[in-house]
């Protein structure tokens, strides 16, 4: 299922940014996300027993990550360290890409536009997965998570914009699909437009209210859109 607003935010755009984490991968699904939140929050009580049991209260890596400069810089690096390699891991053992993903980078390739990744996961991560499912080619750059810099990460709209630079576009002229708030939120503050990617139920609700220009409920239904929009 795909929202009205999708041919018309996939026409005007010359470059298409896919998140990883969702559209593409899902990245610890070999390698549940809880049990790498634990370990990290290990690391971290290791260093500060109060930033440990903030730590602790979430399931979620990426969060962890987030609180880790409120530790000091040994923390912050130990725990951008330990998550590139839990993330490498983790994406040798994710299984396949998500149903319609290839479809639609191969789609977005083929239809004259430019293409990259652009994550808050590990470029480390990102590549090694490409890499093991043959799609290096289709992707023209991969802007992963700047390290030991957990602010920049999406909603922050550096990743967006250094992909555009990347691709020699104007963010105007990019669109970006991702599963997330954060990825809209990130969009939005880069001047991009965004593909809501509603991979759970109610999702849908949630990325047309923080602005998504359109919502798909599959991969397949943006791969159909760009084959049918050649540049």
């Amino acid at each position: 299922m795909a929202s009205n607003g999708l041919s018309a935010t996939i026409a005007a755009a010359s470059a298409v940014l896919f998140d990883f984490d969702g559209p593409i991968c899902d990245v610890f699904g070999g390698l549940p996300a809880h049990g790498v939140a634990r370990d990290l929050s290990e690391i971290v009580d290791r260093y500060d027993a109060h930033l440990g049991g903030k730590a602790r209260g979430t399931d979620d890596p990426m969060e962890i990550l987030r609180l880790a400069p409120h530790g000091g810089e040994s923390v912050l690096r130990d725990i951008e360290d330990t998550l590139t390699a839990a993330e490498v891991a983790a994406v040798k053992v994710a299984g396949a890409p998500v149903a319609g993903a290839v479809a639609a980078l191969s789609a977005a390739r083929e239809s004259g536009r430019k293409v990259a990744v652009v994550s808050n996961n590990s470029a480390d991560c990102v590549r090694e997965f490409l890499a093991q499912h043959e799609l290096s080619h289709l992707v023209h750059e991969v802007v992963g998570r700047a390290a030991y810099r957990p602010d920049l990460m999406k909603p922050a709209p550096h990743s967006l914009l250094l992909a555009a630079e990347r691709l020699s576009m104007a963010p105007k002229d990019c669109t970006l699909i991702g599963d997330s708030v954060t990825d809209v939120e990130a969009a939005r503050a880069a001047g991009a437009t965004s593909i809501g990617f509603a991979n759970k139920p109610h999702k849908d609700l949630a990325l047309t209210e923080a602005g998504a220009d359109a919502v798909v409920t599959d991969m397949t239904a943006v791969a159909d859109a760009l084959a049918s929009s050649p540049r």
